[in-house]
């Protein structure tokens, strides 16, 4: 589903006179891993890759509420809203459509999808 959703992107991106197109997402296990490779691939068809990692481990930002942070079993930390700064960072970079491979109960994908919405881009919804 990820492959050929990510072809008639770039298909529909061409014939409107685009070199290629960005792959944005935020190297999540699942559809985000399969992206990336997807657009690895097809590099030499002027596919380009950029991939966003949420920042787990590192500092919480302004809007953190102090003391939210949550241990992980190892016994470190991190920001749980460190995915959803992520997912703001990754729709303020613009774009002319999304496509969003949500499964039941991914809050991080409803997260982005709704800001990616309220942005005014395009989703297109493709649900396992």
């Amino acid at each position: 589903m990820v492959h050929d959703a990510l072809l008639w992107a770039w298909y529909d991106a061409v014939q409107d006179g685009a070199d290629g197109i960005t792959v944005v997402h935020g190297t999540a296990q699942g559809a985000d891993t399969i992206a990336d490779e997807w657009a690895r691939t097809h590099e030499p068809f002027g596919v380009k890759r950029d991939p966003h990692p949420a920042d787990w481990s590192g500092p919480c930002g302004a809007d953190c509420q102090p003391g939210h942070r949550r241990e992980r079993r190892d016994g470190s930390d991190y920001c749980p809203l460190a995915g959803h700064r992520r997912n703001q960072h990754m729709v303020n970079l613009g774009a002319a459509i999304v496509l969003a491979f949500q499964q039941s109960g991914s809050t991080g994908t409803a997260d982005c999808i709704r800001r990616a919405e309220s942005a005014g881009i395009h989703v297109q919804l493709f649900t396992a």
